[in-house]
Formats: structure tokens, C-alpha cells, sequence
């Protein structure tokens, strides 16, 4: 039977949190209306999207690779370490996993190919890029209350004016990427007037 799988990730580009990927199997009678690039649609309609793919899709799961594992292998490879977990915590084998971008993860349980911008053009990895994404955001909004003061729940840890400007006045948090220059250099800085203040 012809079931793939369509993989995504979010993440890659922020100062924090972790990595998530989400793999989606719809089946060709899935019915969902408005799958698209989850960048492209409102969190309104990523939520309602994300409820709905859940309940109709032949199977999904969603999983991430941790700050720690960002920083000990890259964020390539624990992008593809997500998407990995991703793909095997689903509850059927796909025929095919269909992977939004220019790289497949090794060790697929399954053959795999590379779609660049997929997550516009192939349901199954905008539906994927939908579970990604909401189950990200849901993160920072954690993180918000976890570490107030650096607006995650506003910029999802995206390196924006606001964001850079927490960072000189706070320093990195626990959820910060150490291995990320932004955060490395506020790091390196807090550490040294550290040491020059005892």
C-alpha cells in the first residue's frame, strides 16, 4: 500500500528551546482543507489545522532533539535526529518518507526522499510542518513562564531586537543554544565580568 509519510521540522534558526520534527501519514482520503506551509498561516489556523490533522490522519508523531543535543551534534544533526524519532515513533511504516528540504536523515525505517520547499507543495510535509510548529510554540509558551524576562512566548527564541537585548541584560538562560554565536559571545561576556567581579 502507497502510504508516505511527510516529515518537517521548526526550530532550526532560534537561540532556544529545542528542535521539533513531526511525521503525518494522511492516506489519500484524508479530507483536510488548507494545508499549507505552516509559516504561511495565522496560529489560529495552524491550531485548528494541527487539531484536525491529529484526528484524521492514518498516523503522526511528533518529537525534538534537545537544547544539550543541539549543542553536543549541530542543529543539522539534531534536526535530523528529530526527524528520525520522528518517523519512527510513527504507528505504521510509511511506504515512502517524504522530507521537506535538500537532506534525508539516515537510518529511516523506510526509503526517504528530498523535497525542496515541500512544506508548500506535498500535504503530508505541510501537515507535518503544522505539528512541528504548534508543538514548538506550545514549548516557548512554557519557557515563557519558566524564564520570564526574555519574551520567548513573543519572538519563539528568534534572534530579534528584543530577544539580543534580553540576552546583555539577563545573560543565556537554561533553554539557550550555548553553541549559537549570539548566545555563545553574551555567554562569554557574562563569565568574564563574573571572574573580574569576585
Amino acid at each position: 500500500m502507497n502510504l508516505p509519510c511527510g516529515v518537517d521540522e521548526a526550530g532550526r534558526g532560534p537561540l532556544a528551546g529545542a528542535v521539533y520534527a513531526a511525521a503525518v501519514v494522511l492516506g489519500e482520503d484524508h479530507g483536510i482543507v488548507g494545508l499549507a506551509d505552516s509559516k504561511a498561516l495565522t496560529a489560529a489556523k495552524r491550531e485548528r489545522l494541527s487539531a484536525e490533522i491529529t484526528l484524521r490522519a492514518k498516523a503522526w508523531a511528533i518529537a525534538s532533539a534537545s537544547v544539550a543535543e543541539i549543542d553536543e551534534l549541530n542543529i543539522l544533526h539534531a534536526t535530523m535526529l528529530a526527524m528520525r524519532r520522528a518517523v519512527a515513533a510513527l504507528q505504521i511504516i510509511p511506504s515512502e518518507a517524504l522530507i521537506d528540504g535538500n537532506r534525508c536523515p539516515p537510518l529511516l525505517p523506510c526509503p526517504a526522499r528530498a523535497i525542496v520547499k515541500g512544506d508548500a507543495t506535498v500535504a503530508e510535509i505541510s501537515a507535518a510542518s503544522i505539528l512541528a510548529k504548534v508543538a514548538r510554540d506550545d514549548e516557548l509558551q512554557r519557557l515563557e513562564i519558566e524564564y520570564p524576562g526574555y519574551g520567548f512566548a513573543v519572538h519563539k527564541g528568534y534572534p530579534t531586537p528584543q530577544h539580543l537585548d534580553a540576552l546583555q541584560r539577563l545573560g543565556p538562560c537554561a533553554a539557550h543554544r550555548l553553541s549559537f554565536g549570539p548566545v555563545r559571545n553574551c555567554s562569554d561576556l557574562f563569565s568574564s565580568v563574573r571572574k573580574y567581579s569576585k
